[in-house]
């Protein structure tokens, strides 16, 4: 098997188009990770980085918490006082933005159906973008001035400027400036490289903190506690890890195959054959882009009321606060509740959005094919709505499941956050989600030149 991969990547070079391809996602993805550890000037990062350093080694809760998540999916650039810091969630949260706004009103909904709508789309979602990065970064630069009360347990300066209005200014742009470079060399990707840009930058984060993961499970087991529940703790990890990559792979290769017939039709002089033939329709459509929009989202509310609640004086509001962020900490049952619920609304918003069966009935029609048992028109619309929501549910599921198993494991199990997520949780879910689907692309190059791909003779079942 090892042979077989290693000649199909050698044939993968043999492509000129898919090699320059290739070639280019790997050097902009260097470029992405040489912004995550360029430091912003006036600041000390090294002492930052002691702090997180020392918050992973003692698994404290900030390391699996809010700010753990957060550096996480910024591949340690928080940690680093960075230019991309910030990382490519302002991007993500004004997407998910302009796509609701798509689906609620009616003006933008017929913009993006229109001829040229959707670059108008994207370009409101850049402007949108750099308004979420001044406010985003605005709250980082504050967090960075003051680390006491950002960082639980911190103590000492970051900044090294004497003048602090020149110092919120510049770091405010320069942050604002690296998440809309990060933007670009996603778009870039997409464009001219291989895979989704934004997702590939977000997997190569991730991947840069497999090295502290590896250290923090090497660590775990190097404490003290009872043999029996080191070796339950282990095997459960094995376990999940083996679940959670055999699932993924499943659930993204799994298709529901409708049959279509199509009809003799006349072109020109030629009688045209029909024949049957079928319409694959992917049980997990969104992807992995549910998590990540939900984790998105999630990212700040328990941060934002845990600021108010120790800033507040004692009364309603605070107590208020205190309840929230309480609840909407990462083991909290509001917590869980909220991001499994968003997963299934992401879910099925993306399919929505993206999957327009009343387009697919009609060019069915046009084409002159028909599924057996269903009438062409509004009954196959209705039909292929009909699937579309069933086999969702299940993706959604399948996503949901994954996505908290390791939340509740780190909390009941006492294993370390960065542990959990690695090798069971969300960062190997959009790891693997994100590979398969760059492979995917890099099959059909193959299969197109008559090259063999990554699974045998090229075929993929299911497909």
């Amino acid at each position: 098997m090892i042979r077989t991969l290693f000649t199909t990547f050698q044939n993968c070079f043999k492509i000129q188009e898919l090699r320059s391809r290739i070639i280019f996602t790997a050097v902009v993805l260097l470029v992405a990770r040489l912004i995550a550890l360029t430091p912003v000037p006036g600041l000390d990062r090294a002492l930052l980085a002691e702090y997180f350093s020392a918050q992973e080694a003692k698994g404290a809760a900030g390391a699996g918490g809010v700010l753990g998540l957060y550096s996480l999916f910024t591949g340690g650039a928080l940690e680093q006082c960075a230019v991309g810091a910030l990382g490519i969630m302002p991007y993500i949260s004004a997407t998910i933005f302009i796509q609701l706004l798509t689906a609620v009103v009616a003006p933008l909904g017929k913009l993006a159906r229109e001829e040229g709508g959707r670059a108008k789309l994207i370009a409101y979602g850049r402007y949108l973008t750099v308004l979420l990065c001044l406010g985003h970064g605005l709250i980082v630069t504050l967090g960075w001035e003051n680390p006491e009360q950002a960082f639980q347990g911190f103590s000492g300066a970051l900044i090294t400027m004497d003048n602090l209005w020149v110092y919120r200014f510049q770091t405010v742009v320069v942050l604002t400036a690296g998440t809309l470079l990060l933007m670009w060399l996603g778009e870039q990707i997409t464009e001219r490289g291989i895979g989704n840009g934004v997702s590939l930058i977000i997997t190569i984060g991730i991947l840069a903190r497999l090295p502290s993961a590896v250290r923090s499970l090497l660590s775990m087991f190097g404490h003290e506690g009872s043999v029996s529940q080191k070796v339950l703790q282990f095997a459960l990890l094995i376990i999940v890890l083996a679940i959670v990559v055999a699932g993924v792979i499943t659930i993204t290769q799994a298709q529901r195959k409708i049959p279509v017939q199509y009809a003799q039709r006349a072109v020109g002089r030629k009688i045209m054959s029909g024949g049957t033939s079928f319409m694959p329709l992917r049980v997990n459509y969104a992807g992995v882009m549910p998590v990540i929009f939900a984790q998105a989202i999630l990212m700040f509310p328990g941060m934002i009321f845990e600021k108010l609640a120790g800033s507040l004086s004692p009364g309603f509001f605070k107590n208020l606060s205190v309840y929230a962020a309480n609840h909407l900490a990462r083991e909290g049952v509001v917590y869980l509740l909220l991001y499994s619920l968003m997963i299934l609304f992401f879910s099925y918003f993306w399919v929505a959005t993206q999957f327009n069966e009343l387009q697919v009935a009609d060019d069915l029609k046009k084409n002159g094919g028909y599924i057996p048992g269903v009438r062409p028109g509004a009954s196959t619309s209705d039909f292929l709505h009909r699937t579309m929501s069933r086999i969702t549910l299940a993706g959604a599921v399948f996503l949901m499941v994954i996505a908290v198993i390791p939340i509740i494991m780190s909390a009941r199990l006492k294993i370390d956050p960065l542990v959990s997520q690695f090798f069971g949780g969300t960062s190997l879910l959009i790891t693997v989600g994100v590979l398969l689907d760059t492979m995917r692309q890099m099959e059909s190059y193959l299969l197109m030149r008559h090259y063999d791909g990554f699974l045998k003779k090229g075929k993929v079942r299911g497909r």
